[in-house]
């Protein structure tokens, strides 16, 4: 292999495809994305569609290992009335879209998948 092509040329062919990436991360791209969330002590996944460039989306992605602590006091809910479903909150999916959209300054999140139902907070003294 060595005598067909030349070490510099390997080295080159991988610095272009490396500056190639990098400025590819500078165009907007719009995907799924999905955003830990931790509601009063209420922790699920939440697959949301974002907007943003290329670099901060890759960032969110490889160092995404945290949940968003979201306060309930900030959503709007309801209480579910189905049987079986007692004791849980039905969340609102444009409250909480926007709960989220304003902890994230340089992504926009377009729209939020199925917001699963999260039990009630128990009262205390």
């Amino acid at each position: 292999m060595h005598r067909y092509v030349s070490p510099v040329f390997l080295a080159l062919l991988v610095a272009s495809f490396i500056l190639w990436y990098i400025a590819k991360l500078n165009y907007v791209y719009t995907t799924e994305q999905v955003v830990r969330l931790n509601v009063d002590g209420e922790l699920f996944d939440l697959p949301c569609v974002v907007e943003g460039v290329g670099t901060n989306l890759f960032g969110y992605r490889v160092y995404s290992n945290k949940r968003l602590r979201i306060p309930l006091s900030e959503l709007k809910y309801t209480t579910s009335r189905e049987e079986g479903h007692e004791g849980k909150l039905i969340l609102d999916p444009q409250s909480l879209q926007s709960a989220v959209s304003v902890r994230f300054s340089d992504i926009k999140i377009i729209s939020v998948g199925p917001v699963p139902e999260i039990d009630e907070p128990s009262a205390q003294p």
